[in-house]
């Protein structure tokens, strides 16, 4: 069964990795690529908002909530086994208030977080 821990140092790679990964990537509102610097630096100040899913010892995808927003994320290989539900559900236990910016276009989100409880709220127009 999935467990949610705390993320460590050990960790940081693994997260990068899948928020670069080209399967990944594209459903994220912010599409650049991250460098190891930046991200490190970024999870210097934002590492402990977020968690490691794991399958037995496997890590299988984080979640994390900052300033009430979640970013989740599954690996490509374990995704359709309802991991992302199981991390919003358990996250929401310790943030009731989050909330999800989701691409317009990223169905699988949009479904996960419909299933979850949200409801669509805004629309953001960008040219």
């Amino acid at each position: 069964m999935y467990k949610l821990e705390k993320n460590i140092l050990p960790y940081w790679d693994f997260i990068l990795e899948l928020r670069n990964d080209p399967r990944i990537k594209k459903g994220f509102i912010q599409q650049e690529t991250i460098s190891h610097k930046d991200h490190f630096t970024y999870m210097q100040t934002f590492g402990e908002s977020f968690y490691i899913c794991f399958d037995n010892e496997t890590p299988v995808g984080y979640i994390g909530v900052i300033s009430r927003d979640i970013r989740v994320a599954t690996h490509p290989d374990h995704q359709g086994r309802g991991i992302a539900k199981f991390m919003v559900m358990e996250v929401m236990k310790e943030y009731p208030d989050a909330f999800a910016k989701v691409k317009i276009e990223n169905e699988a989100s949009l479904r996960l977080f419909e299933s979850c409880g949200f409801k669509k709220k805004f629309y953001i127009l960008e040219k």
